[in-house]
């Protein structure tokens, strides 16, 4: 496939405001993607350069191990257009710092620096709860008064990943809608499919199963459309594999989503 074509975040032209659709995948520097996503003999240095020609974001998984140093995110939006999209994952220790009453304020801040040198390109920091971590709501309310700022949520936009089934409850949704910070859901093998609430500013979806048909990309646009429609950007994406297949559904759901909404 070629890898010149600008990549584009899915949106129809029928209404003055509607959401955008970023689809992509955990993480971008795989040279094992060549030659089913990445063309052959293209140098690492490159390949954020080209995933960007054809994918609207990445959700970046390095982040969760080393904080990002500005002269590399700088390096990363040199090689983006304006409108290309990175969704940082939370580093690890951040990840159990935010919970603890003693560390809550200093790990908000330090998130909150860290994501900075994005600028623009920022998309949003995904914070992933420990799948150990059990509902506390009291532990949640910290959190998210973290960033407040004069009774008004401020910081970089936030998707949160509570991965026990205990928090599954409208308290905590109400809660996190107050605080205008979106739910991921997850879409696991062995698993129903999650719901999808309109609960932060956007939409936030992880498709983790090691297959997806045509037939299930079609039914996540149908899914995905009505929040779109409703002016919400929706940011997806694929668990990354061995060789590229993930980054082809990518592009397949972003195609599919241009047919549906007409664009």
């Amino acid at each position: 496939m070629s890898e010149t074509r600008p990549a584009q975040a899915a949106t129809s032209t029928a209404e003055a405001r509607r959401g955008r659709l970023y689809a992509g995948t955990s993480g971008f520097a795989y040279p094992s993607w060549v030659p089913r996503f990445y063309a052959p003999g293209r140098a690492s240095r490159k390949l954020l350069s080209a995933y960007a020609a054809r994918l609207p974001a990445v959700e970046l998984n390095n982040t969760f191990y080393r904080r990002p140093d500005p002269e590399t995110v700088a390096r990363w939006r040199a090689l983006t257009p304006p409108g290309f999209r990175f969704c940082p994952k939370a580093q690890k220790s951040a990840t159990w710092r935010v919970w603890r009453p003693d560390a809550v304020q200093e790990a908000m801040l330090w998130l909150t620096e860290a994501v900075q040198p994005f600028g623009e390109q920022l998309g949003c920091v995904l914070l992933s709860t420990p799948g150990t971590q059990e509902r506390d709501d009291a532990a949640l309310a910290r959190l998210l008064d973290a960033r407040l700022l004069n009774g008004r949520p401020v910081g970089p936009p936030m998707a949160l990943a509570l991965q026990h089934p205990s928090w599954a409850a409208d308290e905590v949704h109400d809660l996190l809608r107050l605080h205008e910070v979106a739910l991921v859901a997850t879409d696991w093998d062995d698993a129903d499919e999650p719901d999808l609430r309109r609960i932060g500013r956007f939409i936030y979806l992880r498709l983790r199963r090691s297959s997806y048909s045509a037939a299930d990309l079609e039914r996540w646009v149908r899914r995905l459309e009505p929040f779109l429609a409703d002016g919400l950007d929706a940011f997806v994406f694929f668990r990354h594999d061995s060789d590229g297949q993930s980054a082809l559904r990518a592009e397949a759901l972003l195609a599919r989503a241009r047919e549906v909404m007409g664009s």
